[in-house]
């Protein structure tokens, strides 16, 4: 989205750094424990997951047409994003080299037919 693949590392690190100040601001970093972060990340991905609970697959992909449905499902993004990039932060994960690591092993495990 107009970001080149070499500023992405040091995006999430400029948020991983944000989410650290504000948390620091109010002294939230005592109850950023990885037990707490993975929960409150486990909460949002279920306040995403509400939004798209009871709807058709038709209707689900539709989600983002409507600018209130549309807000809601970015909140909750936001949300599942920021706590676990919180978590990655406290426990020391680089979150792109994580996931750069799981695509190899799928690769690896799923291998084109």
């Amino acid at each position: 989205m107009g970001v080149t693949d070499s500023a992405h590392p040091h995006r999430i690190a400029a948020l991983q750094d944000r989410l650290a100040a504000f948390a620091a601001a109010r002294d939230w970093g005592q109850y950023h424990t990885p037990k707490n972060l993975a929960a409150a990340l486990n909460v949002e991905a279920g306040e995403l997951l509400e939004i798209f609970q009871w709807l058709t697959p038709e209707l689900s992909a539709t989600v983002m047409e409507d600018s209130e449905s549309a807000a809601r499902v970015e909140d909750e993004i936001a949300d599942v994003l920021a706590y676990l990039l919180q978590l990655c932060t406290v426990l020391g994960v680089d979150p792109l080299a994580a996931l750069d690591a799981k695509i190899d092993r799928n690769e690896e495990r799923f291998p084109v037919q």
